[in-house]
């Protein structure tokens, strides 16, 4: 037989116990149990930024190769964007064309248009024909994106583009790069790229794409360019 203090003891402690129980269990302890998410959601993720370890000009992509924009120029309608693509595998990397180039819309929606591979079409200087490139890890080679905001005709729209995209070759993985600003196309339908060719070791990264030479025929509908070009 139970006496009524060991029964009031008993209770004391069951009821001690549960207060502890219930103490340690707190809210956090059930996140990303299917119930309370773990964390912001994606959105607010993706707008707080990567950390300064996960920084994306730090790393190397899969491809060993990372592609930016330096930053472009302009004058009288004609453009020009700098490309630079870095080794930054521990591989040799081989080169031997022209950067593949895909302009979207605000919409991110594909602009349909022509590439003039060397840019003959659009201005003089830049049509030298590809060659074999091999980088070492660390080495550089360049290329120029070049197009004409021109409008020959009122009844067609003028294209712009926001996004650009460039892979090294045809059939590799492609980069998205900053152009600096909009595609501004007028109604050309056209964009140019030069070849690529190794940067001189000793020459720092470019920060803007070098000028344009002037054409030797200037279309009608355009101003004769400035002095920087």
């Amino acid at each position: 037989m139970i006496s009524p203090d060991t029964a009031a003891r008993r209770r004391v402690t069951a009821t001690v116990a549960m207060a502890l129980a219930l103490g340690g269990c707190t809210p956090g302890d059930h996140r990303g149990q299917g119930g309370d998410p773990s964390g912001p959601p994606p959105a607010a993720r993706a707008e707080a930024g990567p950390s300064s370890s996960t920084e994306p000009s730090a790393e190397c992509p899969a491809t060993g190769v990372r592609i930016r924009s330096t930053g472009g120029d302009a004058a009288m309608g004609l453009r020009a964007l700098g490309l630079e693509l870095v080794n930054c595998g521990e591989h040799p990397y081989q080169l031997n064309g022209y950067p593949v180039l895909h302009v979207f819309d605000e919409a991110r929606e594909p602009v349909m248009l022509r590439v003039v591979n060397g840019a003959k079409e659009i201005t003089l200087g830049f049509d030298q024909p590809p060659r074999q490139v091999t980088l070492a890890a660390g080495e550089r080679a360049t290329a120029v994106v070049l197009w004409r905001n021109l409008v020959t005709d009122s009844t067609v729209v003028a294209t712009n583009g926001e996004f650009l995209t460039v892979a090294p070759a045809a059939g590799q993985p492609a980069a998205e790069v900053d152009p600096d600003g909009p595609i501004d196309l007028g109604n050309t339908g056209r964009i140019g790229v030069s070849a690529w060719k190794k940067a001189d070791p000793s020459t720092p990264a470019p920060t803007r794409p070098s000028p344009p030479p002037a054409p030797s025929v200037v279309p009608s509908s355009v101003s004769p360019p400035d002095s920087r070009l």
